[in-house]
């Protein structure tokens, strides 16, 4: 290009600038290009708004064509279709389309063998119109063989355990899980166990888990008898709500101080547990450690003597478990209601001079919140662990002493109940300090009574709900609570409003710790 002059002037007009005095402006033609170039900005940001709107109505019809699975090594490509064929089988929108690929990407990592998952939805053939192909990326785990070791605690015995766990993942590709773990607690609590779980087998389309466990339980110092279990268990049904398994378990009572009361010493010896279990879980409460609505419901249900081996037990458990939460409006403030009951009888000729089994049935107390333990009608604040219900005094044994013969304090064992039901109200509220409520830190005041009794054998024939209601325990009292990310801690004063002979209950301060 030439360059212009230095002292050559500048035209007074110029394409790029017309002067305002022009008559470009008043061009027909102009104002029509104008006009086309707005009209169709305002059919694209219709089309565009239309287009948006269908999406967000679902109406954009598309079904998956192919679903192309990259990254698995290990891993079959039918464990990972098995699992998310029917979400996208079913989705017949874009809409869902994309709902069903978050869904199987939650489903895919909750396998436990993959370290990432990325699900993409990729456009159809072209002469399939309509179509869209789902490309589903996944990463093996790294580290197949994992463990871990840590201490943890037993809020309602006040007891510790160190645990031990080995994991091998998905050595055979079905997205299998094999693990070895030990247990040893301080109260004399050992556990040895090794399972299996498999996401899907064969044509069952829920997980199938069995286990192999070895346990020893030490209850000398509450019921004066150590017990000893061998058992499998298989875990047949298992969805979000509903569960169903199968346990088949030796069992052995032994009573090595020799003090046992009657009623332990007649239970005492081998049998065999061979029962199924289901249950029902249902929880609608916005949140575990501190609930402000909503409600939750659990439903258990065992039956066992299922062989015919005379040695068999043979009873009938059930519990059932209704929490309710509602908010008040104020301080954050909520009103947690709840009420547990459950009972336990033998079945079979001549149930009604058998009893029940001492270790399967109710015991109630320890330091679990009623609020966050949704497991049957266990927790009473303000009671130690197995610390009400029946007892039974043991045996006398004659010491001597300095020569001459004396006779120690034999104790009581606590024989728990076949009938147990436990109520609680609670109001939880936010404390004024700022620190504390950006802590989570929150106050709370509560009232909670239960009670429990034996029936079998002797004691159906004077059983009366009034009596039962009469001889309910009950407690109050209010306390911190200090929420955490592994479990919620409460400090609390209780105080006993009723209690009886041989009961385990104390007014004053008492910690209680509940997980999720």
């Amino acid at each position: 290009m030439a360059a212009m002059p230095a002292d050559q002037e500048l035209p007074s007009t110029s394409r790029e600038h017309p002067p305002e005095d022009s008559d470009a402006d008043d061009d027909p033609e102009d104002d029509g290009d104008v006009n086309d170039d707005e009209e169709m900005e305002e059919e694209e940001e219709e089309t565009g708004n239309e287009l948006l709107a269908r999406l967000s109505n679902g109406t954009v019809r598309i079904r998956v064509h192919d679903v192309v699975i990259k990254g698995n090594t290990i891993t079959k490509d039918s464990i990972i279709e098995a699992e998310v064929a029917d979400l996208f089988r079913s989705a017949s929108t874009l809409k869902e389309l994309v709902h069903a690929a978050a869904t199987a990407n939650a489903m895919l990592r909750q396998l436990g063998i993959f370290d990432s998952v990325a699900i993409t939805l990729d456009a159809g053939p072209p002469e399939l119109p309509d179509t869209a192909n789902v490309v589903i990326q996944v990463v093996e785990a790294k580290n197949p063989l994992t463990g871990d070791i840590g201490i943890y605690t037993r809020p309602e015995a006040r007891t510790w355990t160190l645990e031990g766990s080995l994991k091998r993942k998905n050595y055979f590709g079905y997205g299998d899980i094999w693990d070895a773990s030990v247990a040893y607690g301080w109260d004399q609590t050992t556990e040895l166990s090794v399972g299996a779980h498999l996401p899907r087998f064969k044509a069952l389309s829920s997980p199938l888990t069995a286990r192999v466990s070895l346990l020893t339980q030490d209850w000398l110092k509450f019921s004066s008898y150590k017990e000893h279990l061998l058992g499998l268990s298989l875990g047949l049904f298992s969805t979000r709500q509903h569960d169903l398994s199968y346990n088949l378990t030796w069992r052995a009572l032994a009573d090595p101080s020799q003090m046992a009361s009657k009623s332990v010493r007649r239970q005492l010896g081998h049998s065999l547990l061979s029962s199924i279990k289901y249950t029902f879980r249902i929880d609608q409460r916005d949140s575990f450690l501190r609930p402000r609505s909503g409600y939750a419901f659990l439903s258990t249900t065992q039956i066992a003597g299922l062989g015919p081996d005379s040695k068999s037990l043979r009873f009938l458990r059930q519990e059932i478990d209704l929490r309710g939460a509602l908010p008040l409006g104020f301080y954050n403030a909520a009103l947690n209601v709840g009420v547990s009951a459950g009972f336990v009888m033998p079945w079979g000729r001549g149930f009604m001079n058998n009893c029940s089994p001492l270790p399967d049935r109710f015991f109630m107390g320890g330091h679990s919140s009623p609020v966050c333990t949704l497991g049957g009608p266990t927790s009473l604040l303000g009671f130690k662990f197995r610390g009400l219900g029946p007892t039974e005094s043991r045996r006398r044994i004659p010491a001597k002493t300095d020569g001459e013969d004396s006779t120690a304090a034999p104790g009581r064992d606590v024989l728990g109940g076949d009938i147990a039901v436990t109520a609680f109200a609670d109001l939880s509220f936010d404390l004024p300090l700022k620190l504390f409520r950006e802590a989570g830190i929150h106050g709370h005041a509560f009232v909670c009574a239960g009670n429990l009794t034996k029936v079998f054998p002797q004691e159906l024939r004077s059983f009366s709900l009034h009596k039962f209601g009469e001889t309910f325990r009950s407690t109050a009292g209010f306390g911190l609570i200090i929420p955490t990310k592994l479990f919620r801690m409460e400090i609390n004063y209780c105080y006993i409003l009723r209690q009886f002979e041989h009961d385990h209950g104390k007014t004053g301060i008492q910690f209680n710790f509940s997980s999720p």
